[in-house]
């Protein structure tokens, strides 16, 4: 083991006492076991020690400035490796892409050893500490973060703590029989326990893996699966589970990730007789974790993966004086926004945008249109009855608009895990797709190519003025449409998702420099957005945020200050001419992106389209 200095000695010693009262009353909470809590003690120095000089000095750094995360510079993006540029030293190869397009924050979607057809994407790990051969190895992945780091780059990857692989060695041995492994999950050799989980326990995927457990005839046994039959659950109550996926979120961070994705966190303790999920002890665990990095590697963010309403997403957060994640996803807003798209009206966006403005702005949510997943109509179902909507007919409503069926839509794209009995589906498609840019190309209709390219820049001049950071998924901005090849490979056929998990289409990106192309106009209406986002702090995750009454409901329109500047965005999500009425009073703004000078009163805008005005006190 390589030595410490003095200096880095004190380091650790100083942040080991900031946490060591609070990490072992909780520990002790949780496990009963001082032995344990000794042994990841002095595993934590271990990483501590085997931590990278480069690592240990940024560490120290964002330490001493904790809100560096939260500057308007930030803009993210969801690639997979293979779809993107094959492999990771593929991936390194194409940084002044990523560069071009202003990306700093990129999230490699999951890279670790998996088993060919039974990885769900890659969410069910065979070894966390392997790559995918056919993606690299881990000196590939630490050099990527090297070169990365060198261009100001910050590399973000998922860390899947629910569950293994059902070929991962635990799950072997446990297969196997063998008594210590068997404890790490969720083990019955009858159905009495879990026929009494299943009583209160939600199924994850209702059509595709019903129930929650999985009969394994060599074994005798029954084992808990709650997502599919190859991802067993994890038996947190063990210590020893808790100990070793620390040990492996520990050995990626010291691989140079800036961010981990802790992925399907709510799920990652079970109770009998609750339905599994947000227990108490899953945020016991991630506070856990939180004080766990800021020992070892607090350079490093964490990012909670929770797909649920707002009550159940802020408490992830923790307290100001004790917290949790450092970031979270707003998935809610992303479905609503979608929802805004069908029907035209903002009036449920813009409720929700006042909540999230209204947390404190530690508080910091990643705002995406698209992601490698499917779109849930969880929407606010009891602030649409006021609207007349009711919850069944909604979601079938968005389900065929969005198949191009229904109110005049151009959109394309697939249910998802459609269920025949409550008639309940999510949702498929890019951005682009889901646009009408797909729909108009096919029809060769210059029309409506320009409304749906419209559209598309308008949604992510909207996601950029949100409160957080701006994260954009790959292809999107080239405006890449659905790619139904995955129906050709029997690995894939049965899951709709790879509808928008296609490959990267470099040559469609190398239209971006022609000005007549769509990529173009896509590629370039984003990156005018960043160019101006990144250099004004009104675009800081710290800055005020708030929504302004438009006296339209086919119009959104959201207000931002910091340090005496302010922008004003005015989105119209109906295809028709619209006004905003809204009335500063304060002056005269510019158009961000028509450099034209105008007031903020009654603002006429065209189909689809947007102004985002600025001015300096």
């Amino acid at each position: 083991m390589a030595r410490l200095t003095a200096k880095e000695e004190k380091v650790f010693y100083e942040r080991m006492a900031k946490h060591d009262a609070e990490m072992r009353w909780l520990y002790m909470e949780l496990y009963n076991n001082s032995s344990m809590y000794a042994e990841m003690v002095d595993k934590l120095k271990e990483f501590y020690v085997s931590r990278k000089k480069d690592l240990k000095a940024s560490d120290l750094k964002r330490e001493a400035s904790p809100d560096w995360y939260k500057g308007s510079d930030q803009l993210g993006m969801m690639l997979y490796i293979d779809n993107f540029a094959g492999n990771l030293k593929g991936v390194q190869e194409k940084l002044d892409y990523l560069a071009d397009t202003n990306v700093n924050y990129i999230h490699l979607m999951p890279f670790l050893d998996t088993v060919d057809g039974e990885s769900d994407g890659g969410y069910a790990v065979r070894d966390f500490r392997k790559v995918k051969p056919e993606l690299g190895n881990m000196k590939d992945l630490a050099n990527l973060t090297s070169e990365c780091h060198k261009r100001g780059m910050n590399v973000c990857c998922d860390f899947v703590m629910n569950h293994t692989s059902s070929e991962h060695e635990w799950a072997k041995k446990a297969r196997a029989g063998d008594g210590e492994y068997m404890s790490r999950y969720f083990f019955f050799d009858n159905m009495d326990i879990p026929s009494e989980f299943e009583k209160t326990v939600p199924e994850v995927f209702p059509s595709t893996a019903p129930g929650n457990f999985t009969y394994l005839p060599d074994a005798k046994h029954y084992v808990m699966t709650s997502f599919y039959p190859y991802q067993w659950d994890l038996n947190y109550r063990n210590p020893r589970v808790f100990n070793e996926m620390i040990y492996n979120f520990l050995f990626l961070a010291n691989e140079g990730l800036d961010i981990i994705r802790i992925d399907a966190v709510p799920y990652i303790w079970k109770t009998l007789g609750t339905n599994c999920r947000n227990l108490p002890e899953v945020h016991t665990i991630v506070r856990l974790m939180r004080m766990i990095s800021e020992i070892v590697c607090p350079g490093i963010l964490l990012l909670g993966e929770v797909v649920m309403e707002p009550s159940k997403v802020v408490p992830y957060f923790g307290t100001l004086d004790k917290p949790e994640c450092h970031m979270l996803y707003n998935v809610t807003t992303m479905a609503t926004t979608w929802h805004t798209v069908a029907t035209r009206d903002v009036r449920l966006l813009r409720q929700q945008l006042d909540i999230v403005n209204a947390l404190p702005k530690n508080y910091t949510f990643l705002n995406y249109l698209r992601c490698h997943d499917d779109i849930g109509w969880g929407l606010d179902y009891d602030s649409l009855q006021n609207y007349g909507i009711a919850e069944v007919p909604h979601k079938n409503y968005l389900n065929d608009y969005f198949l191009g069926n229904a109110g005049m839509s151009n959109s394309r794209g697939e249910l998802y895990n459609y269920d025949p009995v409550t008639q309940d589906a999510r949702f498929c498609g890019t951005t682009a797709s889901l646009c009408g840019i797909e729909k108009a190309g096919f029809e060769n209709d210059a029309a409506a190519m320009e409304r749906a390219v419209t559209l598309d820049i308008m949604l992510h001049a909207y996601m950029f003025m949100q409160s957080g950071i701006p994260i954009l998924y790959s292809g999107d901005e080239i405006a890449q449409v659905n790619d139904y090849s995955y129906k050709n490979d029997p690995h894939k056929a049965d899951d709709s998702r790879y509808l928008h998990r296609g490959s990267f289409n470099w040559k469609n990106a190398e239209k971006r420099n022609d000005e007549s192309t769509v990529e173009y106009k896509v590629f370039h209406g984003i990156k005018k957005l960043s160019d101006f986002r990144e250099k004004h702090a009104c675009f800081s995750s710290l800055a005020d945020t708030w929504t302004l009454n438009t006296y339209d409901d086919s119009i959104l329109s959201i207000g931002r200050y910091m340090d005496g500047e302010k922008v004003i965005g005015v989105f119209n999500f109906s295809e028709n001419e619209r006004t905003a009425w809204i009335d500063e009073g304060d002056g005269e703004y510019t158009d961000i992106m028509t450099g034209e000078v105008l007031e903020a009163r009654a603002i006429s805008l065209q189909g689809y389209s947007f102004r985002i005005l600025y001015k300096e006190f």
